[in-house]
């Protein structure tokens, strides 16, 4: 990787987001708490929600992740509350196909996570990229599965 691709990568905007993480730490009382982990980089997300109608009602999200994936996280944890199952799961693969098969970018509102389109290039960055989405979709199954018990 060449200093104008790393350049490339963590643009400002990037570094901005990673900064600015909403709903970081932990819920008191989650209904469902997922924990992803990208073996190739080490990076983890563990997200915690609890939904209500078919809907996220609330979110948290423990990010130690590198800066792309703090980028996702922000981006998602913005946008996540009041989301429903297929909305996340749709988000999730979207993202998958924008970063491994040239797929377009997310639908709104998770649309964001277009800055992220320079990591195509970087398949050892994508693991990282897509925890929160992989953990948010889990975890959202787990608390329907809760809620059904």
């Amino acid at each position: 990787m060449s200093d104008s691709d790393l350049i490339k990568l963590y643009s400002g905007q990037i570094l901005e987001l990673a900064a600015d993480i909403p709903h970081l730490g932990r819920l008191d009382a989650p209904q469902a708490s997922v924990k992803k982990r990208s073996p190739l980089c080490g990076s983890t997300v563990t997200v915690d929600l609890t939904t209500e109608d078919g809907r996220i009602t609330d979110y948290a999200q423990d990010v130690k992740a590198c800066a792309l994936g703090q980028a996702a996280a922000s981006i998602v944890g913005r946008n996540i509350i009041g989301r429903t199952r297929a909305e996340v799961e749709v988000a999730r693969n979207q993202l998958k196909a924008m970063l491994k098969s040239e797929g377009p970018v997310p639908d709104a509102p998770f649309d964001g996570l277009e800055v992220l389109l320079p990591a195509r290039d970087f398949k050892n960055r994508h693991a990282s990229i897509m925890l929160t989405l992989d953990a948010a979709a889990e975890a959202f199954a787990e608390a329907e599965k809760a809620a059904c018990a």
